[in-house]
């Protein structure tokens, strides 16, 4: 059944703009913070991820990355529209853009189906001084409040490789509990891979509670890093 979508919030639209290469917002102060994924991508180890670009190469990397961006663009499109109630079905005409049809039809069968009402698609949130971001999508989740991500992916992960997707929920459920004086607890993060196999990761409150505390180590962590540079 089609959620609704009810705009119980009024989300800000961000401005953005560049420090050194990484994403950085404008906050109401007029001074920029950093985004949740520059924030994580700083302090995360990236041992794995370079060792990925020796074995494969730098090139072939480098493309590997671009055609995952581009299906996932247009995953994340279709679904936010389909979410509108307004007409999806819009793809490149090639390979990636018929496997991207495939995985958006995948998560309307399946993925989106305890989406009971939407409060916001591509929603900003921030907090002054200190981070922003913008959220996939602000649900009603099997009628609980809850952060959720779309995600597509060349072979579904396993739980424990994906604690930076829990991170980043935790950082925006926490942005808009300040912000909007909600109780979000729950994070729901949907994937899809290109075999289109389904599975959804869902973090409850006593999860949510060790994410949240992790999240928040790493933000001081990038900050006192951030003083130490400048």
């Amino acid at each position: 059944m089609q959620p609704s979508f009810n705009q119980k919030f009024l989300y800000p639209e961000l401005t953005r703009v560049e420090e050194n290469g990484k994403r950085f917002y404008i906050d109401s102060k007029g001074n920029p913070v950093p985004s949740v994924t520059t924030i994580l991508d700083a302090v995360s180890d990236k041992t794995g991820i370079k060792r990925w670009e020796q074995r494969v190469g730098k090139k072939a990397a480098e493309e590997i990355k671009q055609e995952s961006t581009d299906i996932g663009t247009m995953v994340h499109a279709a679904i936010e529209q389909y979410l509108l109630g307004n007409a999806w079905e819009y793809f490149s005409d090639d390979a990636n853009g018929l496997l991207a049809r495939g995985i958006t039809e995948r998560f309307i069968e399946v993925g989106l189906t305890k989406i009971n009402e939407v409060w916001g698609l591509e929603a900003g949130l921030l907090l002054d001084d200190w981070y922003a971001g913008t959220a996939d999508c602000i649900a009603l989740y099997n009628d609980k409040p809850a952060i959720i991500d779309f995600k597509t992916a060349k072979k579904l992960k396993r739980k424990d490789w994906i604690e930076g997707y829990f991170l980043q929920g935790a950082a925006y459920a926490n942005a808009h509990n300040v912000m909007f004086k909600t109780d979000i607890e729950e994070i729901v993060i949907l994937m899809v891979d290109r075999d289109l196999l389904f599975k959804e990761f869902h973090i409850k409150k006593d999860e949510f509670a060790y994410y949240t505390k992790t999240w928040k180590t790493k933000l001081l962590e990038f900050f006192n890093h951030h003083r130490e540079q400048k």
